[in-house]
């Protein structure tokens, strides 16, 4: 057995070094006849029990954690072929334990001995669809304090003999673990669109908790709402600074974000990490099934010169109309553009949870023309999705709305790039400019 099990590692070892190390799979792997190596960091997740097993940031994913036997592990992949899926693992154990791994309703219980990197069979599971596969770990029993560090799963069969999806690239295990963000770039009118109208809803079971559904895009910044926690959910508006830095203390004082007002409820402040510069944002707990309105003004700010002033309002059915901020941005004069929505997931945690949302009801407001439609738009999605890290995500129209939906590990896939057009539905938005909140904008050269 432990000649079987030392040439058995010797395979695996040489193949991870030839194959999986690589940090491209823009085109997965193409394997026949041989384990694939699937590594547990990247591509797993705590279902259920104690969440503090995953450790997405060192060299093993599970690290002296794994003690509760309430916790349930989840690992992803996916495949291309249907057909046999023989599993087997790779591990380290300081005291002998026993474990279940289920896959396709399938159980398997194996004994971990004692040893490190490793490699035992797990077991057969007969005629699996092509798509993702999800494999189960969960704790039985243990001689000592906890069970094995599980390194990685290894796959052979007719299954694995096609392309394999997996996030493979160190680079990737943070942003693998989050899931991929989708996008959809609206098609305007001609001219100088100076308001951004959208409206948003967003699913009931569709907003775990890392969900941002960021509604009114722009070249300059972003305008949506977040679910931050179980009990906590915001409205977030930010404009960046047109100096290029993660640090916001970095920034020269004549390319700071300047704030010219905001709502009683809001709180302002410089943020960074992602470019930098101002956010605005207001505790909100908003809710599915609810239709929400998005407003943005955008135009060369009438009171600075070479300046920009965005301003965001959001609409509740609840409390009407409630001014978010106004912002300067120096060393641009500019009109809206690029507008677009997104949704992405910015908790690692919940990566393995779908989202979705709902966009409609697009409309511009062009100086000299008026309110104009925007009835296309253009669906994309980021580099996560495009070097085939992470493969569900979907986007376009459906029940006459834009939609957009990822994580999960769902498998319908939407073409990247490909172009969407919903009916017009010709219902102007009912704003008057001159009644919307503006007592708390207070412009210093006002």
């Amino acid at each position: 057995m432990n000649i079987y099990r030392s040439f058995l590692l010797l395979i695996c070892t040489c193949f991870v070094f030839s194959s999986v190390r690589s940090t491209d799979n823009s085109s997965g792997f193409n394997m026949k006849n041989i384990f694939s190596e699937i590594p547990l960091q990247g591509n797993t997740y705590t279902v259920a029990g104690t969440v503090d097993v995953i450790m997405p940031d060192n060299g093993l994913l599970i690290d002296n954690l794994w003690t509760n036997n309430e916790t349930v592990i989840r690992t992803y992949f996916r495949i291309s072929n249907a057909g046999d899926l023989q599993l087997s693992l790779k591990y380290s154990a300081t005291r002998e334990s026993k474990i279940r791994i289920t896959c396709q309703g399938k159980s398997f219980e194996m004994t971990c001995t004692e040893g490190k990197d490793q490699v035992i069979p797990i077991g057969k599971i007969d005629r699996v669809d092509s798509g993702y596969i999800a494999v189960d770990f969960q704790g039985i029993e243990k001689k000592g304090s906890i069970f094995p560090q599980i390194q990685s799963l290894l796959i052979e069969g007719k299954a694995a003999e096609g392309t394999l999806y997996f996030v493979n690239n160190p680079d990737f295990y943070y942003w693998g673990r989050r899931g991929p963000s989708v996008h959809l770039g609206y098609v305007m009118a001609e001219g100088d669109t100076e308001w951004f109208y959208n409206e948003v809803t967003v699913p009931e079971g569709d907003d775990p908790v890392g969900s941002y559904f960021m509604v009114n895009g722009f070249s300059e910044g972003y305008f949506g709402i977040q679910v931050n926690s179980e009990t906590e959910r915001r409205i977030l508006f930010s404009v960046w600074s047109p100096f290029a830095t993660d640090n916001p203390e970095e920034i020269p004082a004549d390319e700071e974000i300047l704030l010219n007002g905001k709502g009683s409820d809001v709180v302002s402040q410089s943020f960074g990490g992602e470019g930098s510069g101002r956010q605005n944002f207001m505790k909100y707990m908003w809710k599915t099934n609810i239709t929400y309105k998005f407003l943005l003004r955008c135009r060369p700010d009438p009171f600075r010169s070479g300046y920009t002033e965005y301003t965001a309002y959001f609409h509740s059915p609840d409390d009407g109309w409630m001014l978010v901020a106004s912002n300067s941005r120096p060393k641009i004069t500019t009109y809206c553009t690029k507008l677009h929505s997104f949704l992405e997931n910015f908790n690692t945690e919940t990566g393995y949870i779908t989202r979705k949302v709902y966009f409609d009801n697009q409309w511009i407001y062009v100086v000299g023309k008026g309110w104009q439609e925007i009835t296309q738009c253009r669906f994309s999605c980021d580099n996560t999705a495009r070097q085939k890290q992470r493969m569900d995500y979907r986007g376009g129209v459906e029940n006459d709305k834009f939609f957009l939906q990822n994580c999960g590990f769902i498998n319908d896939l939407t073409e990247k790039d490909a172009l969407f057009t919903r009916p017009a539905q010709n219902t102007v938005p009912d704003i008057d400019f001159e009644k919307l909140p503006s007592s708390s904008i207070n412009n210093a050269n006002q």
